[in-house]
């Protein structure tokens, strides 16, 4: 995974990861606990949302789509997130990184990788690939163990 341009550091990373666990501990019953935060570029929360697809019946409802929904609405900035950074505890699928492309996301974080749809290096890059019109800078793995065993416990409640 590249490095984010502007490094903020680490320690600034996992609190906003923190914080994105803390939002993902949130998630309906029933739906798998993944939560997103977008900061603007003064630390603002601007925006938070976790997967909420079995508790709206909505394919879309993605942790990703809600926080950058309601940080559009929040930022007044149109719909470009382009001095923003988007943390989520899991790395995004392809619909996701179309919506962070299409908002001009400029940093994405996110915490356990997911080799079977991740879209930000894992599976395919779909933030970074080729003739896109906006490239967020991305860094995954920050707090990777805290939200692998988030994943990992609701998993295994469904065994």
């Amino acid at each position: 995974m590249a490095r984010l341009p502007r490094e903020r550091g680490l320690v600034d990373a996992e609190a906003r990861m923190r914080r994105a666990l803390e939002v993902a501990r949130a998630t309906p019953p029933g739906d798998i606990p993944v939560g997103a935060v977008v900061f603007a570029p003064d630390g603002r929360e601007l925006g938070w949302g976790t997967n909420r697809r079995e508790a709206d019946s909505d394919p879309t409802a993605h942790a990703e789509m809600e926080a950058i929904r309601r940080a559009v609405r929040a930022y007044g900035d149109a719909w470009r997130l382009t001095e923003c950074t988007l943390v989520v505890t899991l790395e995004p699928c392809t619909m996701c990184a179309g919506a962070i492309i299409g908002a001009r996301v400029g940093e994405v974080i996110f915490g356990a990788y997911e080799p079977k749809t991740g879209a930000c290096g894992s599976l395919i890059d779909a933030v970074r690939a080729p003739g896109q019109l906006h490239r967020p800078a991305v860094r995954g793995g920050v707090l990777e163990k805290e939200c692998a065993e988030l994943l990992q416990s609701f998993f295994t409640g469904l065994r």
